[in-house]
């Protein structure tokens, strides 16, 4: 089985990477750590740059987990790309970080957690960074 954890470069995105990581080694399952994005014109926040990205691969490597770091820009935006890895892998849970966000903030931007949770196939874990 696969734990995947959903990754962005904020606090969030790091609680979930620690707790899957920690999950990981507990159970002795396969890790993979992705992070999604749409791609285009526009800067996305949530898109790791080359050295985070390089920040998480050396975490993987030093952790001692057969882990794998995945980063996605096709188009699709996040839910889709991480829906497809849910069906195309056997995981057994998704961990996802949230944040706290104001109710305008949820009405205009939407949400990518509840999209998450409401979605996928799989059991959820909803991390929270420390405060």
């Amino acid at each position: 089985m696969t734990i995947l954890v959903a990754y962005v470069p904020r606090p969030e995105g790091e609680a979930a990477l620690d707790k899957g990581i920690e999950i990981a080694k507990r159970r002795g399952e396969h890790l993979v750590v992705v992070n999604a994005s749409a791609g285009g014109g526009k800067a996305d926040p949530s898109a790791v740059d080359g050295d985070d990205a390089e920040r998480v691969q050396a975490i993987l490597k030093n952790s001692g987990l057969h882990a794998e770091f995945k980063q996605l820009v096709r188009g699709k935006n996040a839910v889709d790309e991480i829906e497809d890895l849910v069906e195309s892998m056997r995981v057994s849970v998704l961990i996802i970080g949230l944040r706290k966000r104001s109710a305008v903030g949820k009405l205009i931007l939407g949400s990518v957690a509840q999209d998450l949770l409401l979605s996928v196939s799989c059991p959820v874990l909803a991390v929270k960074a420390e405060s």
